[in-house]
């Protein structure tokens, strides 16, 4: 496995890869509400990144993917294709932003609830993203990736939820994946060892129902097997010399 690990200078340009992306999470928030359709929002935030932010969309044209977002819609696990679906009160829905900034890389995705959503709903995000802060919490060099995964399993099983096994997060910098694989789950003091200069995405895929998906015929959108609610929420960590930096994390913005 070929881990490389970012010198100062390309930690520079990540960071800056990672405002981009969060910015445009920032921009779009506002905009999710009954009756817009994610093929608009997808519309939107192509405009922001390209005019306003002077980057490109990196899922567009990526391996044929034929919009600049995701779009992941309650039961939509992850790679939702934005389209002329209009989101209606009590949906869920997880945009996925990934911004090519100076040839490298920023990935970030963030649930949002239109309307007001049901009460599991409001639990499985909530989960979710408690899962994603325990896995960010786990990264410090010397830690092992199987803490990262542990620390998310545990947290979900524990809330009666289920981890998608079938995607994980990824490294990531002038590459939009790169190594290592960052599953979600696993056993503490397992896997490789982490580095300072390490960058990751950490993005869990947590389902109301089972942990089981199923490819849509587009060959992109992934779906509960179940039809069960899903909610992921992604951020890109790096490893530091004393722990860790999320370099898609607004300023003064806690996890």
């Amino acid at each position: 496995m070929n881990i490389p690990l970012k010198t100062p200078r390309e930690v520079e340009k990540m960071r800056a890869a990672g405002e981009a992306a969060w910015r445009v999470l920032e921009m779009i928030g506002p905009k999710v509400h009954p009756g817009v359709t994610t093929g608009e929002l997808d519309d939107c935030c192509h405009r922001f990144i390209t005019e306003q932010l002077n980057a490109v969309p990196a899922p567009l044209h990526y391996k044929g993917y034929p919009r600049s977002i995701c779009t992941s819609v309650n039961h939509v696990v992850c790679h939702g294709i934005p389209g002329q679906r209009k989101l209606k009160n009590g949906d869920i829905v997880n945009i996925d932003i990934t911004v090519i900034k100076d040839d490298y890389h920023g990935d970030t995705s963030r649930m949002f609830a239109v309307g007001r959503p049901p009460v599991l709903a409001e639990r499985l995000m909530r989960v979710s993203y408690e899962c994603m802060t325990r896995g960010i919490g786990a990264v410090a060099p010397g830690a092992r990736l199987g803490d990262i995964g542990h620390r998310i399993q545990s947290h979900a099983e524990r809330n009666d939820f289920s981890v998608v096994r079938d995607y994980c997060g990824h490294g990531i910098g002038r590459e939009f994946h790169e190594d290592p694989q960052v599953l979600h789950y696993g056993r503490p003091d397992t896997g490789i060892v982490l580095e300072p200069g390490m960058v990751f995405t950490i993005e869990p895929m947590i389902n109301a129902g089972g942990c089981e998906t199923r490819l849509l015929p587009d060959s992109w959108t992934v779906v509960t097997r179940d039809h069960s609610l899903s909610s992921q929420w992604e951020h890109t960590v790096l490893v530091t010399e004393d722990g860790r930096e999320v370099l898609t994390l607004p300023p003064g913005e806690a996890l």
